[in-house]
């Protein structure tokens, strides 16, 4: 109920009067079935703003910090995403993955909308970076299509770090639904895992127009990180 409620009755309206998003290929999100959507991930707008030009539901996996942080602004937080009906996701490691797996394809067992962002993480420099192979794992489990979507402009309103998003207006695109069927019975085979997801995110960069880095996100954010830590080691510490 307080999903449906934050939707069309508080932040939805909101969202679409401040941010007046144009909005692109709606109609490849199918008005009923499983389906997963994919997209690229730049902003923590992104968490609402696509939720709130969906006709459907869509339950999205969202990192498990975001039900664990300290503070006021930590249990509201915590809060928001539980009231809305996302899963937190353990990100720390292999068996953390199968257990986001495992989450993720019961929604789809119940023939609902499940949103993912194959990063695993938000870009910290508004590139696209490589796909995560968990998002093959549940469309090829599931027989499921794969609608991919692209955020366009959040990054502009709301880079990592800022708390309070600029007012501006933005884009929403889905591609038409992949279909990956051909892989069928092949859920267990890395190649066909890392060929689905490329395909996915091949498909996110076309609606995008980013530059695309073959690279996990994590892996060039933690070297940046290391990085100014070593030219600003007071400033980290």
């Amino acid at each position: 109920m307080f999903y449906y409620v934050l939707k069309y009755v508080l932040l939805g309206p909101l969202l679409r009067l401040l941010f007046r998003p144009r909005i692109e290929g709606l109609e490849h999100i199918p008005d009923e079935g499983a389906a997963i959507v994919a997209g690229n991930h730049l902003s923590f707008s992104d968490h609402f703003l696509m939720p709130a030009i969906i006709r459907r539901r869509i339950t999205f996996l969202a990192k498990a910090e975001y039900f664990t942080g300290p503070g006021i602004k930590g249990r509201l937080t915590a809060a928001f995403f539980r009231s809305a009906g996302q899963i937190p996701v353990d990100r720390s490691g292999k068996e953390a993955g199968k257990a986001a797996i495992r989450e993720g394809l019961g929604v789809l067992s119940k023939d609902e909308l499940l949103g993912i962002y194959p990063e695993g993480t938000r870009s910290h420099d508004g590139r696209l970076y490589k796909g995560k192979v968990g998002v093959a794992a549940m469309a090829l489990k599931a027989g499921v299509p794969v609608v991919p979507c692209a955020m366009v402009g959040t990054f502009e309103i709301q880079p990592p770090g800022q708390v309070l998003p600029r007012i501006r207006r933005v884009t929403i695109r889905f591609g038409e639904p992949l279909d990956f069927s051909r892989y069928a019975g092949m859920e267990d085979q890395k190649a066909a895992l890392r060929a689905v997801t490329d395909e996915i995110m091949y498909a996110i960069l076309g609606l995008s127009g980013q530059e695309y880095v073959d690279r996990y996100a994590a892996e060039v954010k933690a070297e940046a990180k290391a990085e100014q830590a070593k030219k600003f080691p007071r400033l980290l510490r």
